[in-house]
């Protein structure tokens, strides 16, 4: 998986890259990715780096960009400040030479890429009271952390700024860095979060995943990360890998139906004394997705007092009766815009489990697929989870087509799972006693 693709970037994006353990290497990394690009920087960036770019102007402070928009056609071109007598590094530039890059990236379709703190090439870093200097015009701002960090001391040799860190990760210095202090220092507003402009999507990188010790530990940080950053990606720069894509994933359950078979609401068939749509509702909260949208249509008003105090939202599609499409629809469009990907779930079926939830969501994240289902005795079973990328053709479906309505344009993934119960969905009183027998 390509690292853009990762970031789901679209042709022109406006990119800040803060923090540390690698940010330079996925800038230019990114960079030759989108190429023809663009690469600048608000801080210093040293000599040896930018020999990353094809090409490299320096800016003088208060002085004009060179006139080269006749050579950005191709590969990434590097602006930054001069380098001062002596030095090894580049100056940052002004606020204003920035937004003058911008006008030049707006002028020539390009995308541009921006570094907009220093980190002494440590795995992690904490800002100082002068950064991170991000443009308001960005669209995107990626905070870089590397888990190489993990274990080892809190100190000058591992944290750039060990004494700010240690103030907002409540450790002291020379104490183990730990899972919970990086979580601490990310999702602060001094940490991880300063400066970024409100209207930006916040997405964390982590860096150095270059084994499997150290890649066990970014699952951990990922789903304390979310939901305060949209999306969360691991990877390893040395070995140019991808390995997940974290990002908010959201329930539906469809609860729509009239229960034309049953001749009453199977939703609200009882379970142990708590009703089927109640039972789904809390698997589906139980493996962290969310929001849990239910849509109702028919009984609509018992749906939702069989849901009374269940942290869910409820969705009501009055045109259900022009089938389960509508009602799929009339979820999607109630689904925050942050939303990777969806899991949609059928009401009358009680048995699934927050473990089946669980396993979609990891599956995603790990192979970014457009579609994963549980595949039980070589059939596809429900429930489904679909990626964000399938929703536009999702919404063009039409009459009682579900999601299996666009599965001939996407490869559909699947995941074996060993349990039959899973096949079952409840439209006689025959089916319910079996859903009865097998989950007393």
């Amino acid at each position: 998986m390509k690292l853009s693709h990762a970031l789901r970037l679209g042709s022109t994006p406006r990119l800040a890259f803060v923090g540390a353990g690698g940010k330079s290497t996925a800038i230019f990394k990114l960079a030759r990715e989108l190429s023809p690009a663009l690469v600048s920087s608000t801080t210093h960036l040293g000599t040896w780096q930018a020999s990353l770019a094809d090409r490299h102007f320096l800016v003088d402070a208060g002085k004009e960009l060179p006139n080269i928009e006749a050579i950005l056609g191709s590969g990434v071109t590097l602006i930054t400040g001069a380098i001062p007598t002596g030095s090894d590094r580049t100056l940052g530039l002004s606020m204003q030479q920035i937004n003058k890059i911008y006008d030049l990236a707006e002028e020539n379709n390009l995308p541009l890429l921006i570094e907009a703190d220093g980190s002494h090439q440590r795995p992690l870093k904490a800002p100082d009271k002068h950064e991170p200097a991000i443009p308001d015009f960005v669209d995107m701002v990626v905070v870089v952390a590397g888990l190489s960090s993990i274990g080892k001391p809190l100190s000058d040799e591992f944290v750039h700024r060990p004494k700010i860190y240690s103030t907002l990760s409540k450790l002291s210095i020379g104490d183990p860095i730990t899972l919970d202090a990086v979580v601490k220092v990310l999702t602060g507003p001094q940490g991880g979060l300063k400066n970024i402009p409100f209207s930006a999507k916040r997405v964390v990188l982590l860096t150095q995943a270059d084994n499997s010790e150290v890649l066990s530990y970014s699952n951990y940080i990922a789903k304390r990360l979310i939901p305060t950053f949209h999306s969360i990606v691991v990877t390893s720069l040395n070995q140019s890998t991808v390995w997940a894509v974290h990002e908010p994933t959201s329930a539906i359950i469809l609860a729509a139906g009239e229960s034309t078979r049953l001749r009453q609401p199977k939703q609200l068939l009882e379970i142990q004394g708590q009703s089927i749509i109640r039972i789904v509702a809390h698997a589906a909260l139980s493996a962290r997705l969310s929001p849990v949208i239910v849509v109702t249509g028919a009984y609509a008003k018992q749906i939702s007092e069989s849901l009374h105090g269940v942290p869910v939202q409820i969705v009501h599609n009055a045109n259900y009766q022009l089938g389960q499409s509508s009602s799929l629809q009339a979820g999607l469009h109630a689904l925050p815009a942050e939303t990777g990907a969806v899991i949609f779930l059928l009401a009358d079926q009680p048995q699934v489990t927050p473990a089946v939830l669980d396993t979609l969501v990891e599956a995603h994240a790990t192979g970014f697929h457009s579609i994963h289902a549980p595949m039980v005795d070589n059939r596809r079973a429900n429930p489904v989870l679909f990626d964000r990328r399938t929703f536009t053709d999702l919404m063009s479906l039409k009459g009682d087509a579900g999601g299996r309505g666009i599965f001939n344009e996407y490869p559909v993934e699947s995941s074996p799972w060993h349990d039959n119960r899973l096949l079952l969905d409840i439209d006689s009183f025959e089916d319910y006693q079996r859903a009865l027998d097998m989950l007393s």
